[in-house]
């Protein structure tokens, strides 16, 4: 059993048909109506597709501003594309630890982070649900500093009825074939700043201004443009999107239901006024489980599990830079070793839920250490 199966079919396939057809294979009107399509859904102001989350955070952290030298907060529990963006500006990502409860950023541990050097607060929506973004964006109020949300997993996720996505300057989605729609490899950056989404328009592609004849290089910009064909799939996905995000949530709580009452297992919480994705469906396991062997275990049973996010103060590259030690991030650490993803898509039949549920009942059981 795999950890994720896109949802995709012939309408996808007759998408990109379409645009070979066309001839018209690089970013065009497919994108722009991509685009059009994220904004209606999320009521953004203007969004902009580009070739990755990745290079969307990138994009993003220039666009705002931020130069070599600069700091930049963010939660240490992440993929490590979320530093890398910063990295790449040559400016310094800022470890702040997680609510274990959530795995996001906690709050209270944000404004002691802040230096003269803070250029910006990357709160990350871990696996689809949203950070607490109105004691953030308080705290960036106060210190005049504009909040842009990692929320590569949180399409679909809101909070107090908000989409993930718009709840801060701007915000970036990841189209990967692990997030909530894919364009096999995407991603879009929202914002409600007039001036921001123009920059970023510039950015994108090249630093270039079209004129009547020709274009004008006002930047050095980069090539993070989507193509049409990327954007077609999007476009396919998301006429797809309310059975898709509705799917995940039907096919986590029948999950939960299965998987309560297994010892040593903390299911994802998910408070009332904010909906998760759950394009990951993590659990925390007791510390006095071997999560790397549940992992084994699962695997000879033929069901694909593995670790939540990465610690990223844990990492070689990471570690080796920034020397942070356990202490500094106790939560982050506890996660890095002891989450574990799930299977989860909606395709899963109520069967496959049992049949999960048992072999991780059989799998604990088997990894207790001592």
């Amino acid at each position: 059993m795999r950890l994720n199966i896109p949802l995709t079919g012939d309408l996808e396939v007759e998408a990109v048909r379409e645009v070979i057809e066309s001839g018209y294979l690089t970013q065009g009107p497919k994108t722009a109506a991509f685009e059009a399509a994220i904004r209606e859904y999320t009521e953004a102001r203007h969004a902009a597709a580009v070739s990755s989350a990745t290079t969307g955070l990138h994009l993003a952290l220039v666009a705002l501003g931020v130069q070599p030298g600069d700091e930049v907060i963010i939660p240490g529990f992440s993929f490590p594309a979320t530093a890398n963006a910063v990295i790449q500006q040559g400016a310094i990502p800022v470890f702040v630890d997680i609510d274990i409860e959530t795995f996001n950023l906690d709050p209270s541990l944000l404004e002691q982070a802040i230096t003269e050097r803070t250029r910006v607060i990357m709160p990350v929506h871990a696996f689809g649900l949203c950070a607490d973004m109105d004691a953030i964006n308080d705290i960036a109020d106060r210190h005049g500093l504009p909040v842009l949300e990692d929320a590569a997993c949180a399409l679909g996720g809101t909070y107090h009825g908000r989409h993930a996505g718009t709840l801060g300057t701007a915000g970036v989605y990841s189209f990967h074939p692990r997030k909530i729609i894919t364009t096999a490899e995407g991603g879009m950056i929202t914002t409600d700043n007039d001036e921001l989404a123009a920059r970023i328009g510039v950015l994108r592609a090249h630093g270039a201004v079209r004129g009547e004849l020709f274009m004008e290089f006002v930047d050095a910009g980069f090539n993070y443009r989507l193509s049409d064909v990327h954007s077609a799939i999007g476009l396919a996905q998301m006429q797809r999107i309310t059975e898709i995000v509705d799917g995940r949530r039907a096919a986590a709580q029948k999950l939960r239901a299965a998987l309560e009452g297994i010892d040593g297992v903390r299911l994802p919480i998910e408070p009332k006024t904010i909906a998760h994705t759950y394009q990951s469906f993590v659990i925390l396991l007791d510390d006095d489980i071997d999560r790397d062997e549940v992992i084994r275990r699962m695997r000879t049973r033929d069901i694909e599990t593995t670790l939540g996010t990465y610690g990223m103060h844990l990492q070689p590259y990471f570690r080796d830079r920034f020397g942070i030690s356990d202490a500094q991030l106790p939560q982050t650490t506890r996660a890095h070793h002891q989450a574990l993803t799930l299977p989860l898509y909606p395709q899963l039949e109520a069967s496959d839920m049992v049949t999960i549920a048992d072999a991780l009942r059989a799998s604990v059981a088997e990894s207790r250490r001592g």
